[in-house]
């Protein structure tokens, strides 16, 4: 039962990595020196979307609260500065998508638009640097408590934070040759296609700089498992280049979903039978199983679960027929 909640708290991550990634993707694009105009047309193909989305964050945080009470705590200890500056990201650009669309000049709306974009670094950087933290270990001692927050600031933990932004980034422009009219999509693709070898770069990057690693080599217990997921995120961001070439933009979303979808698989397959790997004492190292809740309460949880997981999917679906298409009416090709 502790691995299909696991496997579930997972899911739910990777699935807003996937949807919310394209949301900081747009807003990171903002900083393309673009009209008013261009901006608030990509602002309005993400706006349908961004609040459900984030409804999957939630999600993810009520299952680690909920089934993995002992995880949640340690977690938050020892990587709070990415945590509270992921979420502090989260927040600005829900503030910022909102507030500039009341009435105002356009030096505002070009504020919010700044505001929308720091909060997407900030976001992708933040989920980036915690993926990092969790994947080189932790410093939990042998009374079960995480230590002191230095071991955010490496070299390993920085290069996955900015792989993570080249990842985000190429997903919000390959939505937005779905979503835009197909004369200004055009654009976008090749700037997608131009992203794709600096996320291989960063991606790449970061592999070395942990091959490198000795805490990422001691935190590794499955190493080639990763590797393998590893080469299925380089093998999707090659798809996505060739398809966005071939002008097949759902193939190409699709293929950026899973190289954002991949690196919680690959933290989460790397370090198991361990939720969190201790870099000072293996012996303290957390189980998934000794951090998950007691049976009768995941017991309890699933039957709470069960009518609440296919409402969210049914919205999430929903809310994809219904704002189906470019923003100008027309489909797009998507195979």
């Amino acid at each position: 039962m502790e691995l299909a909640w696991y496997a579930l708290l997972g899911a739910f991550f990777a699935a807003y990595l996937v949807l919310g990634g394209y949301d900081y993707g747009v807003g990171l694009l903002l900083a393309r020196r673009t009209g008013p105009a261009s901006r608030r047309a990509a602002l309005n193909a993400v706006g349908p979307f961004f609040l459900g989305n984030e409804v999957w964050l939630v999600a993810a945080v009520g299952i680690l609260f909920g089934a993995f009470p002992l995880l949640e705590g340690e977690l938050l200890a020892g990587l709070y500065p990415a945590v509270v500056g992921a979420l502090a990201g989260v927040i600005l650009v829900t503030a910022g998508v909102q507030l500039r669309s009341r009435p105002a000049g356009d030096r505002a709306r070009a504020t919010w638009d700044r505001v929308v974009l720091v909060g997407s670094l900030l976001a992708a950087l933040g989920w980036g640097a915690v993926l990092a933290g969790l994947l080189q270990g932790v410093p939990l001692h042998a009374d079960g408590h995480v230590a002191g927050v230095t071991h955010l600031f490496t070299p390993f933990v920085a290069a996955v934070g900015l792989a993570v932004v080249a990842l985000v980034a190429v997903h919000g422009a390959t939505f937005l040759t779905l979503r835009l009219p197909a004369t200004d999509a055009e654009p976008l693709a090749r700037l997608a296609r131009g992203l794709v070898p600096v996320a291989l770069a960063a991606v790449g990057t970061a592999a070395v700089v942990g091959l490198l690693s000795d805490r990422v080599r001691a935190a590794a217990q499955q190493p080639a498992v990763g590797v393998l997921l590893l080469a299925l995120l380089v093998a999707a961001l090659l798809t996505a280049r060739l398809a966005l070439a071939r002008r097949r933009p759902g193939v190409a979303f699709a293929a950026t979903a899973t190289a954002l979808a991949v690196p919680v698989a690959l933290v989460g397959a790397t370090l198991w039978p361990y939720a969190l790997v201790s870099t000072v004492d293996p012996g303290a190292s957390l189980t998934v199983t000794d951090a998950a809740a007691s049976g009768p309460t995941l017991r309890l949880l699933g039957w709470l679960t069960v009518p609440l997981l296919p409402a969210l999917l049914g919205f999430q679906a929903m809310c994809w027929w219904v704002f189906r298409g470019r923003t100008d009416g027309r489909a797009p090709v998507y195979w």
